[in-house]
């Protein structure tokens, strides 16, 4: 019987020193208690764990306990005596084991539940993880650091509710949950309080340290995308925007991060090395700071306490940033083409992409994104806004390689409705042109000339005259009027010209005086002021490093690399038109 074998195990042990104890003890004393409590005897548990005589076999083993004690907590109705009981037993242990071993035990118990036990286990040992970590006195940071990690990245396994129904019937537990982990954080918060001023112990930054980037990880889940807008009134209390309230309150009480999140976050040069985020992603941190802005600036939880030293335009600096990252978070939740069209008509959908940064790369990671979430129809409305509203090359340039892979994807999935036919022509009357025609600024303009140039290139070895899905042997006439003639009048114009002040250089040996920076440099000729110039003002446009001497001719290698493409796509229209006759 599991309860004999249990005062056995007991019996044995109390005749021995604590330090006499074996490991085969510490495994029949967890194989007989987990029987017990299995089997239904949880009252005669409790008895041998409340008997004096017990206590030191309970401080070193009863820890081993907590697994099969939990599992029956969990699966007993909340009237049954025997849940009672084990109740009591948990509490026992609380009081008597060693609180390292028991913390372990409960965290473990926490990391491992999965599903609807999620919630219930979390609400279930929070109290007694609560006790655990105050046991520990000085040198708990790492050990409440851990705790508050484990739990939320349990919580993050759960979805978040949305609607009115969904927050009120909190089926999975999230909402109380996250209100109760306030409670369990609040004597560390305040404990930090109380020794901010007069302690010098390092314990305490580390303590803070833990709670701050307890906060940093609250702000991306939940309430990077929780619903906190006051949309329902007719509930009493939002547990979410309570749960914002209170990890606002606690960045607060800790004197942390809002300052800092424009000061830092908005300077030019983020090098991340101030001591808040060390060990913290920057990734998850630009999240949770994105979130901290907004609730701040469009929530106003804690605009009371913002420092009101900053000016409007520097605000705005600093949060062009955010946006950013909130709209890569709301994009990377949504799937590829299940954006429906009818969304740009929203001015908001539209002007989305001319909020991006100076930062090219990230910018162009975004915009692609943006672009992957709509439908076809979509993709095609947003390409025309985009060529018709950037006055950007770069931005044209990709917009327009993004024109070639639809096409590319319509003409082998044989879908024929946005990007073949007239609605294709329509699409390339806006791409195969010179803005400015002749006089266009070839190498402002190259990245969009290259991709409209490529973009040609493809349809002509792609499609023929016979098929002709995507129009374009139609247009050929259209094209050759607007695109390629003014092309070759603007590449010899461009070249005669830099070549002309070249040979000028080479034949000029004035001595004149160039100042950069408001600094006069020394006497040189003309050539040497020219290269100086030139030299200065494409390195202006190069990573660190990049510049060498070979720059100086880029504009003239661009020209020629244009023409080259040029030449290839006109051979490739004429072969196709020699092979038809």
């Amino acid at each position: 019987m599991a309860t004999e074998e249990l005062q056995a195990i007991i019996q044995r042990c109390q005749i021995l020193e604590e330090e006499d104890f074996k490991g085969e003890d510490f495994n029949l004393f967890q194989v007989a208690g987990q029987k017990c409590l299995e089997e239904g005897y949880a009252a005669e548990v409790l008895e041998v764990i409340q008997n004096e005589k017990n206590k030191v076999i309970v401080k070193s083993m009863g820890w081993n306990l907590v697994c099969p004690l939990v599992r029956c907590i969990l699966s007993y109705k909340q009237e049954d005596e025997k849940r009672e009981h084990c109740l009591k037993i948990l509490d026992q242990l609380v009081q008597l084991c060693n609180p390292k071993e028991l913390l372990l035990g409960l965290l473990e118990q926490i990391e491992q539940t999965s599903g609807e036990q999620i919630s219930h286990t979390i609400l279930l040992l929070l109290q007694p993880l609560q006790t655990v970590l105050l046991k520990l006195h000085s040198k708990k940071s790492y050990s409440v650091g851990l705790s508050l990690s484990t739990i939320l990245n349990q919580l993050s396994l759960l979805p978040v509710p949305y609607t009115k129904e969904q927050i009120q019937e909190d089926k999975l537990g999230l909402c109380r949950c996250c209100n109760a982990i306030v409670d369990f954080a609040k004597p560390f918060v305040d404990e930090v309080v109380k020794n901010m001023e007069a302690s010098t112990e390092n314990d305490d930054e580390e303590l803070k340290e833990e709670l701050l980037k307890f906060c940093l990880k609250s702000l991306k889940y939940p309430l990077l995308i929780a619903q906190l807008d006051q949309l329902h009134e007719d509930i009493e209390e939002d547990p979410l925007r309570h749960f914002a309230a209170e990890i606002l309150g606690i960045l607060l009480d800790i004197r942390e991060l809002l300052p800092t999140l424009f000061s830092h976050r908005g300077s030019k040069n983020q090098n991340w090395d101030h001591p808040d985020f060390l060990d913290i992603d920057k990734k998850h941190s630009a999240d949770s700071l994105a979130c901290l802005s907004y609730l701040v600036f469009v929530q106003y939880f804690g605009i009371d306490c913002f420092p009101m030293v900053f000016s409007p335009s520097y605000l705005l600096q600093c949060n062009m940033t955010h946006i950013e990252d909130l709209l890569e978070n709301c994009l990377l939740r949504i799937g590829d083409n299940s954006l429906h069209h009818q969304y740009l008509e929203f001015r908001g959908f539209i002007t989305a992409p001319q909020v991006l940064g100076c930062n090219r790369k990230k910018s162009l990671k975004i915009l692609q994104l943006y672009i992957d979430k709509f439908d076809a129809e979509g993709k095609y409305i947003l390409f025309r806004c985009l060529l018709k509203t950037s006055n950007h090359a770069g931005v044209e340039g990709y917009v327009i390689q993004n024109i070639k892979n639809q096409i590319d994807l319509s003409l082998k999935v044989r879908i024929f409705k946005w990007f073949t036919g007239p609605q294709l022509v329509s699409l390339l009357n806006l791409v195969l042109l010179l803005p400015e025609g002749a006089e266009t600024d070839l190498l402002q303009n190259s990245d969009r000339i290259m991709a409209s140039l490529n973009l040609l290139r493809y349809l002509v070895i792609k499609d023929n005259e016979y098929n002709n899905q995507t129009g374009i042997w139609t247009e050929l006439s259209k094209i050759e009027q607007n695109f390629l003639s003014p092309l070759h009048t603007g590449l010899n114009m461009s070249k005669a010209h830099y070549e002309a002040e070249i040979k000028k250089s080479h034949n000029s040996k004035a001595v004149c005086s160039v100042t950069v920076g408001g600094e006069k440099m020394p006497n040189m000729t003309t050539e040497m002021q020219l290269q100086t110039v030139v030299f200065l003002f494409v390195c202006s446009f190069l990573p660190e490093g990049k510049c060498t001497f070979r720059v100086l001719h880029s504009a003239l290698f661009t020209f020629d690399l244009i023409e080259s493409v040029l030449a290839r796509v006109e051979e490739l229209i004429e072969v196709k038109i020699k092979t038809i006759t």
